[in-house]
């Protein structure tokens, strides 16, 4: 069985804690936080040092609860030989049980941090807002160790993930008790994440990521009695005399999505050239039955009347590039729609569609864009957003941003493409063909002939279909 991560905002956490306070012994959540926060560090210093005893541990140590747990971390630190020493930020608020329990264990309390072999971030929780202080900041510029942070990384917003000032780049984020959104949007500022349970009891999540192993499991193959009509037969509306390459990577993905057919409208005869197994036709009129549409990328702003076209037709349809710009002067094209229909807006045409840039909240924009036209909004970045009225919201983290290059948007429209053509809903639809876009871009970056190296959209098309293999070894082999 695969499950999706689910992250919760500080109003849902804020509750299942209180309902927790009411079934344990009061202090009993922290020192469960503390003692995996513990754990983490010591994990944390045999990897990289090679041993836990004599080895020394820096806490940068705020008021409130989050300055608690890793007060209490810092004293079972201690009995396990680990040198700690911890800079109260605000001594005067600082956790008393915390602190207590620090200083009977035998950490020191400093003004400045000494030589240590890495800091805790305990500076502020879930109940932080806006940047670090500056001589939080200051202390944290001078380090050059390994950062952990208890719960997430100070000075960067638990709900949104936006950054508007100083702020901890953590190594590992320890989280207590739940994901959190930050966690999914700010992936690049947390690090590795390490969940410690504490005994919450959650509701429904309202932002989710897909598992690997569910994508794996949901991609679709060819089964016994399937021909290439069965499975999905995708139109591609994308390229053009001037931008050629947007064609052949669009409708190339499409075709490495899918065990279909792939049906391309348009006279760009480089598509036809690189991918011969792709059914040409000189226009969408003349393209032949498709069970979904995939339009824009490379198309030219003049194509209005085939956007719209296809937009009259009942059949899903993705819009990308091109077609956005197009939508951005027209929206009624796509407002009111009943068919499915998958926006893929990066931050500008995202602004250009919405009337301003998504930042700092960006969950709530791409929300906000999806409920106002009925659409399904997929916001490009690291954290790619996915977001259709009525549902949950889904992230795909990337792990990397090597898919920030020029052409890599057209494969994913090419991909999505193939999915809503096989069936599947344009939200799923959308979150898995950002994984295997992110994973493929991934493989790409890490070739043996080429690893490390920048990569072009070329290379990671070409890592498409290993991609898709890799995530379909994970899923779970059916009973």
């Amino acid at each position: 069985m695969v499950a999706r991560r689910d992250y919760f905002t500080v109003d849902q956490v804020r509750a299942a804690e209180a309902e927790l306070f009411t079934r344990v012994p009061d202090g009993v959540p922290m020192r469960r936080a503390a003692f995996g926060l513990a754990r983490v560090v010591a994990e944390e210093l045999r990897s990289r040092t090679g041993g836990v005893v004599g080895r020394s541990v820096g806490l940068l140590v705020g008021s409130g609860d989050n300055g608690g747990d890793g007060l209490w971390a810092g004293a079972m630190l201690r009995r396990r030989g680990v040198a700690v020493q911890a800079v109260l930020l605000n001594p005067e608020r600082a956790h008393a049980q915390g602190f207590s329990a620090f200083r009977r264990a035998g950490g020191r309390v400093v003004d400045r941090l000494g030589e240590v072999d890495a800091v805790v971030d305990a500076i502020v929780g879930i109940s932080g807002k806006g940047p670090l202080r500056p001589d939080a900041a200051e202390m944290l510029a001078a380090v050059d160790v390994p950062i952990i942070a208890a719960d997430l990384p100070s000075g960067v917003d638990p709900n949104t993930g936006a950054v508007d000032g100083p702020a901890v780049r953590a190594d590992v984020t320890v989280t207590f008790g739940a994901y959190k959104p930050v966690h999914a949007l700010a992936p690049a500022r947390c690090g590795r994440i390490i969940l410690v349970p504490i005994g919450l009891q959650l509701p429904d999540a309202t932002l989710a990521q897909l598992d690997p192993a569910e994508v794996g499991a949901g991609w679709p193959v060819p089964g016994p009695f399937d021909d290439k009509y069965t499975q999905g037969v995708t139109g591609v509306c994308a390229g053009s005399a001037e931008y050629p390459g947007a064609g052949v990577l669009c409708t190339g993905a499409t075709v490495a999505a899918t065990s279909g057919m792939v049906r391309y409208a348009g006279s760009d005869t480089e598509v036809v050239r690189q991918l011969p197994e792709v059914v040409a036709a000189p226009s969408i009129q003349e393209t032949g039955r498709v069970q979904a549409w995939v339009f824009g990328p490379g198309a030219g702003t003049d194509k209005r009347d085939d956007l719209a076209r296809v937009l009259a037709t009942d059949l899903p349809v993705i819009v990308d590039a091109d077609g956005l710009t197009i939508l951005s002067r027209e929206p009624d094209l796509v407002r009111g729609r009943q068919a499915p229909t998958v926006l893929t807006p990066h931050a500008g045409e995202f602004a250009r569609l919405a009337g301003a840039r998504p930042d700092p909240d960006r969950v709530a924009a791409v929300r906000a864009l999806a409920e106002q036209w009925g659409v399904t909004v997929l916001l490009k970045g690291r954290a790619t957003i996915i977001a259709t009225p009525g549902e949950t919201t889904l992230v795909s983290d990337a792990g990397a941003s090597w898919a920030a290059t020029a052409g890599s948007g057209d494969v994913l429209a090419g991909v999505i493409g193939a999915l809503l053509a096989a069936g599947k809903p344009p939200t799923w639809a959308a979150a898995a063909a950002a994984r295997v876009h992110a994973l493929a871009a991934n493989l790409a970056a890490h070739d043996t002939q080429t690893a490390g190296a920048p990569i072009s959209a070329t290379p990671l098309l070409d890592h498409v279909r290993p991609a898709v293999r890799l995530l379909r070894e994970l899923a779970p082999t059916p009973r």
